[in-house]
């Protein structure tokens, strides 16, 4: 078995403010990922500080909106252990989590490089837009201008930790 440190990790929110006097706080996911804290988990909280633990489980989720929720974690009593969290990230480990393949915070993918299995080098992720119908990414830098893929199963090819995501853009989509 893998010790806790190896685990892989991936961020998914990050805690905004205290919320009563019991310890609780407001987490909201990060930007491109779904709401995923859940009763049980154990995170890891960064940066971490000397005074408190930086693993702890969740305890209790209350949703407050789509991305938000009111969380309690271990360790966390008050509203000066609370004060505390303000401002940091939530880490979960990534087999704890039920994401899809797209779903990336959009903190991840902003200068990552894109490679098209046609065209090759697209440049790299300068923007993530969101509309109603999926989100977008807006690559630059590859010679081809700019280009707008939209983030969908037919578009996305590969989205490796490590390296380029492969994309297959759709006809029309890159002038060449």
């Amino acid at each position: 078995m893998a010790s806790v440190l190896a685990r892989p990790y991936r961020n998914i929110a990050r805690i905004v403010k205290t919320q009563g006097r019991n310890g609780e706080v407001v987490a909201v996911a990060l930007r491109g990922l779904p709401f995923s804290l859940r009763p049980g988990m154990q995170v890891a909280l960064t940066p971490p500080a000397l005074d408190r633990d930086r693993f702890v489980s969740v305890e209790v989720v209350s949703a407050l909106d789509d991305d938000s929720a009111r969380v309690r974690f271990s360790g966390c009593l008050s509203i000066a252990d609370a004060e505390g969290l303000v401002g940091c990230l939530v880490l979960a480990h990534a087999e704890d989590l039920e994401l899809s393949e797209l779903d990336i915070a959009f903190d991840e993918l902003i200068g990552r490089a894109v490679e098209d299995v046609r065209y090759g080098n697209l440049g790299s992720i300068r923007e993530v837009m969101e509309t109603p119908a999926n989100d977008v990414w807006v690559v630059d830098g590859g010679g081809y201008g700019e280009v707008l893929l939209p983030v969908i199963p037919q578009v996305v090819d590969e989205i490796s930790p490590a390296g380029p995501i492969t994309v297959r853009a759709l006809d029309g989509l890159i002038e060449a």
